[in-house]
Formats: structure tokens, C-alpha cells, sequence
């Protein structure tokens, strides 16, 4: 009996031992392509579903901010109110520094400054005891004065002799554009009073009354005094 029982348990495992390996090597299909549903599946939703959700409640809720923003004059684009540009000359508001640059197209791997530059947007990294940055602020700050008739030991607003950490920032403060004031009007020959209301149109206030601080859109109000006075000779870059 013992023998028997032996012959039958030694018959009975091996068997049983091969099944093993036969279903684990038959349900690799089966995982394989319950992984390819679930990555289609996301690949779904994520990338197809969810994208067309939030651009259509965007563009049905918020169609300008959804398309950048963007700023036409006389049927032609003339810019993005989140981006600034450069204006120069004394007839129009200055927007703070920018440290943006491009590539040098005489020297290869080489950079030159280029304001405004939204295809490579970025600071100096120069951090507040930098000599370099110092000597910069401090020609910005004499520029500044001497730009717009100020006194020697005036206090300059931080905006108008730092770049933003974009380098694109399109506001300047209040204070900024308040100083800039008389010299726009001596400029185009326009009483203070009118650029006063200009610039009261032109301020934003704080976003939901509590966040960042009262600010001017430089292009936009430059765009305004166009349209109020167009600006003669190319001062803008």
C-alpha cells in the first residue's frame, strides 16, 4: 500500500509542477494587453479628452486671455498684453530694464543684449551684492534722473532700474509712470492734466482687490497716446 501510494504522488507532481510554467506563460498575453487598453485608455483622456475639454471652456469663457492676450489695432496685431516691449525717446512711457538676450550672429556661442527678447525669456542672475548689477542699477539710476529732469537725490522706483525675472514684464508701477509724466507731455506738447487721466484709465488695480500691487500696462498706455496724439519719428524697438 505504502508503495502504491508512493507511485501515485510521484506520478501526480511532476504533472501538476509543468502546469505552472504553462499558465504563467499564458496569461502574459492577457497582461500585455490589459496593459495596452489601460495606457490607450489614458492616452485618452489625458491627452485627447481633457485637453479639448479645457481649451473649449476656455475659449467659451475666456477667449482673450485663452489666446494670449493679444493686443490689434487696425485690424493687425500689434503685441500680447503679458508681454512688454522696448520703447525709447521721450515721447512715450518707459517699461522697466530687461536682461533678456539673443545670440550674437558674428560669433558664435556668443550673446548681445536684446530687451524684450520672448523667445529666450530670463534674468541676469546677479544677486543684490553683485558688483556688476550694482554698477548697472547705479548708471540706470543717473540715466533715469537725467531722462526725465529729477532731482540728484531723488528716490527712483526699484521698477525702473531692475528687470523683472521674465525680462518681460509689462508693467511699471504707478510711482514709475508718475515720474515719466512730465516728460511725455513737454514731449508731445500735452497738458499734464490729459496725461494724468490717461494714466488713471491705463492703472490696474489689484487682482481680486487683495493680490500684487496698483500697476500701469506700459504698451497699452502707449497705444493710448497714440490714439490721442500719434508719436512722430521711430522711437520704438
Amino acid at each position: 500500500m505504502k508503495t502504491s501510494t508512493q507511485t501515485l504522488c510521484t506520478s501526480v507532481l511532476p504533472s501538476h509542477a509543468q502546469a505552472q510554467p504553462e499558465a504563467q506563460s499564458a496569461s502574459w498575453p492577457r497582461l500585455l494587453g490589459c496593459s495596452v487598453r489601460a495606457a490607450l485608455l489614458v492616452m485618452a483622456v489625458s491627452g485627447i479628452a481633457y485637453p479639448l475639454l479645457t481649451t473649449g471652456v476656455a475659449q467659451a469663457l475666456f477667449p482673450h486671455a485663452a489666446n494670449g492676450s493679444l493686443i490689434e489695432r487696425e485690424g493687425r496685431i500689434v503685441g500680447s498684453a503679458l508681454i512688454g516691449q522696448q520703447f525709447n525717446g521721450p515721447q512715450y512711457f518707459h517699461g522697466r530694464p530687461s536682461a533678456t538676450v539673443a545670440p550674437d550672429p558674428n560669433q558664435e556661442g556668443a550673446n548681445i543684449a536684446a530687451p524684450y527678447n520672448a523667445g529666450l525669456s530670463g534674468a541676469s542672475n546677479q544677486g543684490a551684492t553683485h558688483k556688476d548689477l550694482s554698477e548697472v542699477v547705479a548708471q540706470r539710476v543717473a540715466q533715469y534722473r537725467s531722462d526725465n529732469g529729477l532731482a540728484a537725490d531723488l528716490v527712483v522706483p526699484v521698477d525702473a532700474v531692475t528687470a523683472s525675472a521674465s525680462g518681460l514684464d509689462p508693467h511699471i508701477s504707478v510711482a514709475n509712470a508718475q515720474l515719466q509724466l512730465a516728460r511725455v507731455a513737454q514731449a508731445r506738447q500735452l497738458p499734464q492734466a490729459k496725461l494724468q487721466e490717461l494714466l488713471a484709465r491705463a492703472t490696474e488695480q489689484r487682482s481680486l482687490g487683495l493680490l500684487g500691487e496698483p500697476r500701469v500696462n506700459v504698451l497699452q498706455l502707449n497705444l493710448a497716446l497714440d490714439a490721442l496724439q500719434p508719436a512722430t519719428g521711430a522711437v520704438k524697438e
